[in-house]
């Protein structure tokens, strides 16, 4: 049962990859500061976004990951952090974050990314920066 469970995980985080990376967000808008200045990991106090382009695509990640994601925020639209589910393995984290890396890169190009996964319990365990002089991802 366990097998197939993983298989299933697996399949999902595939799919999700795959949207990820062949679809992007729908539409840009202009940026606007809200000037918090809190850290990423105070999100739950935050909106979305602090931008409306990064409101629009931390939306569209949460409805696109149907169950693999439980939240999602975007700050100055180069930085993607999302909570996973408690379903997700962790041999599964990687190639998550690698396909939230591609669609986010494809929604904003032209620049050095982060994307920060945090377990359910909101504790950081992966950051994968992307570093668009190399077209390069390393892995913390």
């Amino acid at each position: 049962m366990n097998i197939l469970k993983s298989i299933r995980l697996g399949v999902i985080a595939l799919c999700l990859g795959v949207v990820l990376f062949t679809t992007s967000a729908c539409g840009t808008a202009t940026q606007t500061r809200t000037g918090t200045g809190l850290a990423p990991t105070a999100y739950s106090q935050l909106e979305r976004s602090d931008t409306a382009s990064g409101e629009n695509y931390g939306r569209w990640v949460m409805q696109t990951a149907r169950g693999l994601i439980s939240d999602a925020y975007v700050r100055d639209n180069d930085k993607l952090g999302v909570v996973i589910s408690p379903d997700i393995a962790p041999r599964e984290v990687k190639p998550l974050a690698q396909s939230l890396v591609q669609g986010f890169h494809k929604k904003f190009p032209n620049r050095d990314l982060s994307v920060l996964v945090y377990a359910p319990d909101k504790e950081l365990i992966l950051t994968a920066n992307y570093d668009d002089t190399t077209q390069q991802v390393k892995y913390q």
